[in-house]
C-alpha cells in the first residue's frame, strides 16, 4: 500500500561531525527530506561513505549485513537484528536490509554516471568509529537521527532523491518507506548502544 507523507519545510542548519571535527551549522532555512528530516545539501562526505562500502565488502559485492558485522560484532548485530524483527516482523527487517544493498549498490552506480569517484577508505575509520561517524552523519542539528539526512551526505541530496526515485519503479514506494523507517530506528538503537545518548528517534520508525 503506498503511503505518502506530507511534511512542512522548516528553518534548520545543516552539520556533520566527521571522526573529531565539527563543521558549524548553517542558519539558512532547508527544505525538507521525503520521509522526514532537513535536507542537507552541502559537499557529500565521501570518505565516510568509501569506509561503508569497504566495511561491507566493496562496491560489487556490498552487503549491509557484513558492514554492521564488521563495525559492531556479529553478537550486537544478532541481538538487534532480533529485536527489530520483534519490533516489525521477520519480512519487514529482510526488506530494509535489501533496501539498504540496493540503496548502496545504486548510489554507487548513479555516482559513477555522474562522474563522482569514491576516495579511499580512512584507513582509520572503521569498527566503532565508523558506526559513531555514520551515526553523526544522519543526526540533524536537534538531535534526531534521520535516514534522508544521513543519505544526503553519503553522495548528495540530488542523488539521495535519484536513487530514492529508482527504488520506487524498480521495487515499490513501500521498500522506499521501510528502508528509510527501520534505518531510523537501527541507527537510534546502534546511537544508544554506542552511548550516543543525545541522539533522538525519528518520528518516522
Amino acid at each position: 500500500m503506498k503511503t505518502t507523507i506530507k511534511l512542512t519545510a522548516l528553518a534548520a542548519g545543516a552539520t556533520f561531525l566527521l571522526a573529531a571535527g565539527a563543521i558549524p551549522a548553517s542558519a539558512a532555512p532547508m527544505a525538507m527530506n521525503w520521509y522526514g528530516g532537513p535536507v542537507y545539501d552541502g559537499a557529500p562526505a565521501l570518505p565516510v561513505t568509501a569506509a561503508l562500502v569497504k566495511a561491507g565488502g566493496g562496491a560489487e559485492h556490498f552487503s549491509f549485513a557484513a558492514a554492521l558485522d564488521s563495525m559492531l560484532g556479529s553478537k550486537t548485530v544478532n541481538a538487534e537484528v532480533s529485536k527489530l524483527e520483534k519490533q516489525y516482523g521477520k519480512a519487514e527487517v529482510t526488506g530494509f536490509i535489501n533496501g539498504m544493498n540496493y540503496a548502496v549498490k545504486d548510489s554507487l552506480k548513479r555516482a559513477t554516471e555522474a562522474g563522482i569517484t569514491l576516495p579511499p577508505a580512512p584507513a582509520g575509520l572503521h569498527g566503532v568509529k565508523l558506526a559513531k561517524t555514520l551515526v553523526n552523519a544522519g543526526t540533524t542539528p536537534d538531535g534526531v537521527f534521520w535516514a534522508g539526512y544521513f543519505f544526503d551526505h553519503a553522495l548528495s541530496h540530488k542523488l539521495h532523491n535519484q536513487v530514492m526515485a529508482d527504488i520506487n519503479v524498480n521495487v515499490s514506494s513501500q521498500a522506499d518507506i521501510t528502508t528509510h523507517k527501520v534505518l531510523n530506528q537501527a541507527m537510534f538503537d546502534v546511537a544508544q548502544a554506542l552511548g550516543q545518548k543525545n541522539v533522538k528517534l525519528a518520528a518516522l520508525h
